[in-house]
């Protein structure tokens, strides 16, 4: 696994670039925000990698800072998305303002994204809620609430898994008052709820 090159930068061009490293150039791949930040055409840059394997190519891509890295990482891993995705994504926003997305529920932002509609970006608020705290750090409003959160995003998750749309999950589990139920008391408050109706 290739985690990080530093060279000279040879080529730059629609976010792809070459890093000559001893002689050897990398091609690499970059998202707009990676793109702006690198230096002119002779300077030494370095940048930390991906490499994804497929059948017809080995693909590197290359970003400005580990966050970055970690983030579309976390995005490979949601259904639907891939590489082509995740750089949209990164090139429209950086990570900080993604995990504010995906804590405020700002679908209508995500699908302001080329290629993003609206349910790719409830899938993303979805899938991505529990790990939005690698790339801000933890709240500062206590590890209850935080602990609160979890477990709403857990229950909307498991409504999800039972055949419930993202965004009708995230309107049930909001509407119930939690307190200090566990994921699965949550959803069985929402499932009583609904069985009512």
């Amino acid at each position: 696994m290739i985690g990080r090159i530093s060279g000279v930068l040879v080529e730059k061009a629609a976010q792809k670039i070459v890093i000559d490293c001893l002689g050897l150039g990398y091609e690499l791949e970059t998202s707009l925000t990676t793109f702006l930040k690198l230096p002119d055409l002779g300077q030494k840059v370095s940048l930390h990698t991906h490499l994804t394997i497929r059948d017809d190519a080995h693909l590197l891509y290359g970003f400005s800072s580990e966050s970055e890295r970690g983030l579309f990482r976390s995005l490979l891993k949601v259904n639907g998305v891939g590489t082509k995705v995740a750089l949209v994504i990164l090139s429209g926003m950086d990570a900080l303002s993604f995990a504010n997305c995906v804590h405020n529920e700002d679908v209508a932002r995500l699908s302001l994204l080329p290629g993003l509609g609206k349910k790719t970006s409830e899938r993303l608020i979805v899938e991505m809620r529990d790990r939005v705290s690698d790339f801000v750090g933890e709240e500062t409003d206590g590890a209850g609430s935080k602990l609160a959160r979890d477990c709403a995003a857990d229950a909307i998750s498991g409504l999800v898994a039972l055949g419930y749309k993202a965004q009708e999950a995230s309107k049930y589990v909001h509407a119930i008052d939690a307190g200090d139920l566990t994921s699965e008391n949550i959803i069985r408050e929402v499932l009583k709820k609904l069985v009512k109706k």
